[in-house]
């Protein structure tokens, strides 16, 4: 079970890839097949119920098009 403090680490993940992800014009399912996933898994994640491993959060820096490091900063 996660703490609140964890949980509240992944809600603003997700809230910083949706705020990046709608910057540049992209819907969920755009977002979804540009990094080989699929529309509910983006939409799990922008609301904070993955957590996203190393290579899930590369994947999806590539596909936005950031630095890994500005999803984590």
């Amino acid at each position: 079970m996660r703490t609140s403090e964890e949980t509240a680490a992944l809600v603003e993940l997700g809230n910083k890839i949706r705020a990046i992800r709608t910057a540049k014009g992209m819907n969920q399912t755009e977002f979804a097949n540009s990094i080989g996933k699929d529309q509910p898994s983006v939409n799990r994640l922008e609301n904070g119920k993955v957590n996203a491993g190393y290579l899930y959060l590369r994947q999806i820096a590539i596909g936005l098009g950031v630095d890994l490091k500005e999803l984590l900063d």
